[in-house]
């Protein structure tokens, strides 16, 4: 594999203080032995091959899903369990400028979409994912940030058919939101938190259960053309299928296939957890809402108080995956944390795990058919929002897959050829550049 981060980063080091681990767990998927056949392969375990993997059971599809771990082993365990508007990293402004407003209206149409898909599924296929919040709220970390804020309450209703609610800066503490850094904020009603990792492993149980095939430690060496269809080679067996479907996001490999070679780029997430507060904790700080939480960063924060009274705090920012620079990240989470609820700084942290997200250069994600590949598709590049977007995804690559319009609005612009980045296999090194500008805006 020719993957572009250290190797730690695809390792066990990164989650294994994951939270999330000591909440779900489910039997392990047998590896994949000897040779094998299937009308669909699907390649990654997270929620777009599970999900996709689903709908193409549903549809009475001969499907076998590959994954190199367990299913959920990914970002989709590990991430912060945030299902809400988002995936691309461009603001919507910025995409109707791009690609006018008939086609941006599309993309907000989908990201809403995508959100209804989730609580669909997890209540359709019983999957008690520990759900709450009522929409997310975004945090104004500067106080001039009010007024961008403001104009985009309005922008919300034209887009998203909502009425969202503005928190003025003196309202903040009784909405139960108290903190030293925020200057007011902007709630959303459109979303839910969740458990990531209960999630994944109710929609494994749900394509299982509707006859896909999933096999994990089965991590994929090759991928060879053969007969119009795809022969992929495991450590310990081989998958023949006719039609193949890609999902590996911020975890593939560069010649996995080559076609994705260069045109995404993963970036570290990392995520703090306390231990449970008391009552008297959660007073003192003044932080008792249960609304998933963001700031106004471009290397933002995202934080909540989850049903079991932990507190889950994350944020951007690291280039590289080592022992030492997973260290580093905690402590600069840390210190963070503290910061923006110093009420806590006595309380401890126990659980500290880091993933990657997944960025396309045109910062929009991409769910298509992958060019110059006969009846191979792949979906990923959801910029931190995979858990909607990423389930969203791999729905629509079933419907195309299966030689139909998708059930859901897919647009035009996730479905345009991804672009190369610069530096190919080097291209992590254009990081601290983008890093060092995004940290001087918030900063500004």
């Amino acid at each position: 594999m020719r993957r572009i981060y250290e190797p730690t980063a695809y390792g066990a080091l990164p989650v294994e203080r994951s939270y999330w681990r000591e909440t779900a767990s489910a039997p392990p998927c047998p590896a994949l032995q000897g040779e094998a056949r299937a009308e669909f392969a699907v390649i990654g375990g997270g929620y777009t091959g599970l999900m996709a993997a689903l709908r193409l059971a549903e549809a009475g599809a001969d499907v076998a899903l590959l994954e190199a771990e367990q299913p959920g082993w990914g970002a989709s365990g590990r991430n912060g369990g945030f299902c809400c508007l988002g995936g691309s990293a461009r603001t919507g402004d910025d995409l109707i400028r791009r690609y006018g407003a008939g086609e941006a209206q599309l993309y907000f149409d989908a990201e809403r979409a995508a959100v209804e898909l989730v609580a669909e599924t997890l209540e359709q296929k019983g999957i008690d994912a520990d759900t709450h919040s009522r929409g997310e709220t975004m945090l104004a970390h500067r106080t001039r940030d009010m007024g961008a804020l403001r104009e985009r309450a309005g922008k919300i209703v034209q887009r998203y058919g909502v009425t969202p609610e503005l928190i003025e800066p003196g309202a903040l503490a009784e909405h139960g939101m108290a903190s030293p850094l925020f200057h007011g904020g902007l709630t959303v009603p459109i979303g839910f938190a969740l458990n990531p990792l209960k999630y994944a492993l109710g929609l494994a149980q749900a394509a299982q259960g509707a006859g896909a095939r999933l096999y994990g430690e089965s991590p994929v060496s090759a991928i060879t053309p053969e007969g119009g269809g795809y022969r992929l080679t495991t450590s310990q067996g081989t998958l023949t299928a006719r039609k193949l479907l890609i999902a590996t996001n911020g975890y593939s490999s560069d010649d996995l296939p080559s076609a994705l070679a260069g045109r995404y780029l993963p970036v570290q997430s990392n995520i703090l957890v306390t231990r449970p507060l008391t009552d008297e904790e959660i007073a003192a700080q003044g932080w008792s809402t249960d609304q998933m939480c963001y700031d106004t960063r471009h290397l933002l924060h995202y934080f909540r108080l989850m049903p079991d009274r932990r507190f889950l705090f994350g944020m951007r920012g690291s280039m590289r995956t080592t022992p030492d620079s997973l260290a580093e990240a905690e402590a600069i989470a840390r210190t963070d944390f503290e910061a923006m609820f110093p009420e806590w700084m006595h309380v401890e942290t126990p659980h500290f795990w880091a993933g990657l997200v997944c960025i396309s250069r045109r910062m929009t994600p991409f769910a298509g058919p992958l060019p110059g590949m006969e009846n191979a598709f792949a979906a990923l590049a959801y910029h931190g929002n995979g858990v909607a977007m990423g389930s969203y995804s791999g729905a629509a690559l079933a419907d195309l897959a299966l030689g139909r319009r998708p059930a859901r609005p897919l647009p035009k612009l996730m479905q345009a050829p991804l672009r190369r980045f610069p530096l190919g296999r080097w291209r992590r090194a254009i990081l601290p550049a983008v890093y060092r500008w995004y940290g001087w805006q918030d900063r500004g």
